[in-house]
């Protein structure tokens, strides 16, 4: 292992999409048995620095491969691809119009029975585009449409946090 391993190699898994948590678990506990600072306590300060940072690569690394979108950000960039998804932001026109209609149905909601069948698109939107960006990566292997899906899955990402945030404040 090398600090700069990237992830997939880190964790000893195969760059694609879909992973098994429970592998992600398991191999991270493995990871952190290996690599946690109080295993090198008797070996001085400096052995327990390395460690250190050895702990804090195998986190980062776990937090984004059980993350599926920093999953997905993560092969795209490992292919070459950028997400680049602060600059590029263009979707295609029936994508938008969903957005904006999702986004006045959130708005004209005023019971909880209303905001939760929004809930219940959202996820079922989010599935299916988790679903695309799944084949469009391990089976198609086109990391430019993965990408573009990427983009969209966080705009569906951001909507739900919108709902869920005005679930909390229905009180549910």
């Amino acid at each position: 292992m090398k600090l700069d391993d990237d992830d997939f190699v880190l964790f000893g898994l195969p760059r694609r999409f879909a992973q098994e948590r429970a592998t992600l678990d398991a191999r991270w506990r493995a990871l952190q048995a290996e690599v946690h600072p109080d295993r090198f306590a008797a070996e001085g300060a400096a052995a327990q620095r390395v460690a250190m940072q050895w702990a804090v690569r195998v986190n980062e690394a776990y937090r984004r491969l059980k993350d599926p979108l920093a999953r997905a950000a993560t092969l795209c960039e490992l292919a070459g691809q950028r997400v680049d998804a602060e600059n590029n932001t263009a979707m295609p026109p029936a994508f938008l119009m969903q957005q904006m209609e999702w986004r006045e149905a959130l708005d004209a909601a005023r019971g909880v029975e209303q905001v939760e069948a929004l809930a219940e698109q959202v996820a079922e939107q989010r599935a299916a585009a988790l679903e695309r960006l799944r084949v469009l990566i391990d089976e198609g292997g086109d990391m430019a449409a993965a990408a573009q899906q990427l983009r969209a899955l966080m705009f569906i990402e951001r909507f739900g946090a919108d709902v869920e945030r005005r679930l909390e404040a229905l009180g549910q």
